[in-house]
């Protein structure tokens, strides 16, 4: 039997998790005033009057305001020099007040105005000129950026990916201990969840058990999870009916949290009862290619020479080549922060260079149709030294999560 994996009730693996969120600080108002610092560096640097930033995990990088986009416009307009202000709906000001970290001004608009009127009022009262440049930000919905370009007088409107991006895809040391306390919650309810698997679990028992445990070790529970028995662990987000989990069948559980908005995502791909030759062989290749991805992020590098490292690795073991299965059929990994999947990316075409502070996904995945998949998923971040993982990738087949080593 797979050490770890069974042997325990849901009640007594819950028991033996804990909060593990002591300690751990939200960012705070001084690392917000850096971020707009540093975005409006990048702004000069790139001839943008101002750049507005869209609801949704950019206003929250930017303002600490945590708030989902909709049909109505709320954001942050920050000038290249200056202090930013608030776009929101008057009914909302309070709402938005109550949400701010960065302080600023809000400016707002009743339900039979123009948000996109406002906002281009604020350009002008800013001196940015009819032939100015402003950035928007790039999770805006094009339909607003249509009636902000049709505003009259109103200035050029550009991407400002290449500002934003720049900001996020590197992460700060508070940044870093946040998503190393996430990835530390998330691995032990794996462990958790592991330890309560027998013949005849459902995926949807085991959902259910991982959202508790989430919540056990302090999270306000799963962010996402999924979990696939056997054949159906070969699609890689799963199917549309998951079967019950039978004897020797491999086990993929794909899950994360949040703690202060930063994210965690981690998989395990184990054998519940003793693995066979062909799973243990495929199983060793995973483990290969994830090695060898991890080992080519060398700062300086393009980010596509850690998916071509992977694909290399799987090749000279007879799989693919490039997505054909058996192999891997998508990219090797994402960024990761305040959102599970943000750039750069682990692909090829990816020019980006791997520097200081980015953090990654690692998860070369090996499907073989009508059999099963194997996906090992831990992230490292690049510091000076080169790549460092924020949790241990699994041990070994027979001993997925190191028990025995440690």
């Amino acid at each position: 039997m797979t050490l770890g994996v069974g042997g325990s009730t849901p009640q007594q693996a819950l028991a033996r998790l804990h909060d593990m969120t002591a300690g751990a600080e939200a960012i705070g108002l001084a690392e917000y005033r850096t971020r707009v610092a540093r975005l409006q560096g990048q702004m000069r640097q790139r001839g943008l009057a101002a750049v507005f930033v869209d609801a949704g995990a950019n206003l929250r990088y930017f303002s600490g305001v945590k708030w989902s986009p909709s049909e109505r416009m709320v954001g942050l307009l920050v000038p290249d020099i200056g202090e930013p202000q608030y776009i929101a709906p008057a009914f909302e000001e309070g709402t938005v007040r109550d949400f701010q970290i960065l302080p600023g001004t809000i400016r707002t608009w009743q339900e039979h105005e123009s948000p996109y009127r406002l906002l281009c009022q604020v350009l002008a009262e800013w001196g940015v000129p009819a032939d100015g440049r402003v950035g928007l930000c790039p999770s805006l919905p094009f339909g607003m950026f249509e009636r902000l370009r049709r505003v009259a007088g109103a200035p050029e409107f550009v991407d400002a990916s290449a500002a934003v991006e720049h900001c996020r895809q590197r992460k700060s040391p508070a940044e870093l201990a946040l998503m190393q306390r996430a990835k530390d919650m998330t691995l032990e309810v794996h462990k958790a969840a592991a330890s309560i698997l027998h013949v005849g679990i459902t995926a949807g028992e085991v959902t259910r058990f991982i959202e508790a445990a989430h919540r056990q070790v302090g999270a306000s529970g799963s962010t996402f999870c999924i979990v696939l028995f056997g054949e159906d662990s070969a699609f890689p987000h799963g199917v549309r009916q998951p079967r019950p989990l039978r004897e020797g069948d491999m086990v993929l559980i794909d899950t994360g949290c949040q703690l202060h908005g930063y994210q965690s995502d981690i998989t395990r791909s184990y054998v519940f009862g003793t693995p066979s030759e062909r799973q243990r062989e495929f199983w060793n290749r995973e483990k290969a290619a994830q090695q060898a991805a991890f080992e080519a992020a060398t700062l300086g590098a393009p980010c596509q020479v850690v998916d071509a490292a992977a694909r290399r690795s799987l090749e000279a073991a007879g799989l693919g080549p490039d997505y054909a299965l058996p192999g891997l059929p998508h990219r090797t990994g994402h960024g990761i922060g305040l959102e599970i999947h943000e750039s750069p990316y682990l692909v090829r075409g990816e020019e980006t260079l791997l520097d200081i502070g980015m953090c990654f996904s690692n998860e070369p995945m090996i499907c073989v149709p009508g059999e099963f998949g194997i996906r090992l998923e831990d992230h490292f971040y690049m510091s000076a030294e080169g790549p460092r993982w924020f949790t241990q990738p699994s041990h070994s087949i027979d001993d997925p999560f190191g028990l025995q080593a440690s």
